[in-house]
């Protein structure tokens, strides 16, 4: 029986993995590549219901599940045969943010239920680590690729609850490490920070006037700076650092899909 790299050769134009694309950013950044000229991969546990074009490559999975993680390189690798792109977007901090009729999410850490450390640390952190460890053992061969973990202001500042800081800068120094390990095969590793993202749950938020969208950016808008940082001839200067995607956007001129030029948060607007 023939794979699919057998019977058609490997794909052409630049191939990229997009975790946790079902909704949110990560379907925004899936959604920015493909219109970027990308081949795209998308995972994520209710994958196959997504809002996704059909030229998506659907691969349905649990990051919780390392199992399940695996079977989606090894399709991968059987039919393309490489990744040039992963961007980690898998996700489990915003689920049951309130319960039984509490809104737990700003509760002090030792009255935090432990499912969100799981979401943050396991559905987040540690998918990040795998998938990343995964994208290496493909890309370091070749010498190419780039791997990109959203990441957020919590790491510098207590945004929320702990646990969010605590996954946040997590990322941020796992991102740090793993560049100075993937340095010598030319391989960058970024944490990109988004600002306020019209994703679903914001703009239902928005309505009840939990958010000013002023001055938001669309899920897209962070493909389109990823895209940006893929085709950089300098990315390596960059890698392990941590970039705000709309201080990319306007260095590169990248705008969001609306024509606008979102603004670059710093740590003080937050």
């Amino acid at each position: 029986m023939t794979s699919e790299r057998e019977q058609h050769g490997a794909p052409a134009g630049n191939l990229a993995l997009v975790t946790g694309a079902s909704r949110g950013v990560g379907r925004g950044v899936a959604l920015g590549l493909l219109a970027a000229g990308f081949r795209v991969y998308v995972t994520g546990r209710s994958i196959d219901q997504a809002d996704l074009p059909p030229e998506m490559r659907r691969l349905r999975c649990d990051h919780l599940k390392d199992e399940q993680t695996a079977r989606v390189f090894d399709a991968i690798r059987s039919e393309c045969g490489r990744l040039d792109l992963l961007v980690n977007c898998a996700w489990g901090g915003y689920e049951r943010m309130a319960e039984g009729g509490a809104f737990t999410w700003p509760a002090p850490f030792w009255d935090q239920p432990m499912h969100r450390w799981t979401g943050m640390m396991d559905a987040g952190v540690r998918a990040a680590f795998v998938c990343s460890a995964h994208a290496a053992r493909m890309m370091t061969p070749r010498h190419r690729g780039l791997i990109v973990n959203i990441s957020f202001w919590a790491a510098q500042r207590h945004l929320g609850n702990t646990i969010y800081g605590i996954a946040k800068a997590a990322t941020d120094k796992m991102t740090s490490d793993m560049a100075v390990e993937l340095k010598p095969y030319d391989i960058p590793v970024i944490s990109l920070y988004p600002g306020l993202v019209r994703t679903e749950a914001v703009l239902a938020a928005a309505e009840s006037g939990a958010f000013d969208l002023s001055t938001s950016e669309s899920p897209e808008f962070i493909g389109r700076v990823i895209n940006g940082l893929f085709h950089d001839p300098n990315l390596m200067t960059r890698t392990g650092q941590v970039l705000v995607a709309a201080a990319v956007a306007k260095e590169f001129g990248v705008l969001d899909i609306d024509g606008k030029s979102p603004p670059a948060l710093t740590l003080a607007d937050i």
